[in-house]
């Protein structure tokens, strides 16, 4: 006879990563490349389309927010969770397995999904509306928004792997 195990699912409040950030910028910079081939454009492409402005700002924000919940929804499949939870024995407490559980991951995805998205936004225009604001020039900026996010991923990783390895080894841990 075993005791019962403990499980949790591994959902995150950015389950997305800097990936629809990169869509976002991507997505952002379609138009001035059509319209470099189009002279007649450029005119209009570059008054609506310039790096930096509150209008382009406010864009690559909605479209961040738009991008993470396309991501999440890609990535993360609530009904393989599911079943996956059915198959091993493993159910959440309170849901019915099958489709009741996968109908609960998916809304509390969802609902973890807005406060990530709105924070990665937030984080990617921030270094754009801090030059806006010093009135400095971006090239004098170290670095950005994504940048920022990667350095903080991959210092979390490395923490987390070091930890895993110490508890291995039946070591206390590395931030006790």
């Amino acid at each position: 006879m075993s005791g019962g195990g403990q499980t949790y699912l591994p959902l995150r409040v950015n389950m997305a990563g800097v990936i629809p950030v990169i869509f976002a910028v991507a997505v952002m910079q379609f138009p001035p490349t059509i319209a470099s081939f189009f002279p007649s454009t450029q005119t209009f492409i570059n008054q609506h389309f310039q790096y930096g402005s509150v209008q382009y700002l406010g864009i690559e924000f909605l479209l961040i927010v738009i991008f993470t919940y396309f991501y999440t929804a890609v990535q993360f499949n609530p009904v393989d969770q599911a079943d996956n939870l059915r198959k091993n024995g493993g159910y959440i407490p309170g849901i019915r397995p099958g489709a009741p559980t996968a109908h609960y991951l998916d809304r509390v995805l969802t609902r973890l999904t807005l406060p990530g998205s709105l924070y990665l936004a937030v984080i990617a225009i921030l270094p754009n509306l801090f030059i806006g604001l010093v009135g400095g020039n971006k090239q004098n900026f170290p670095f950005g928004g994504t940048a920022v996010l990667i350095i903080v991923g991959v210092a979390l990783d490395t923490v987390k792997q070091i930890e895993s390895q110490l508890q291995q080894r039946n070591y206390e841990g590395f931030l006790r």
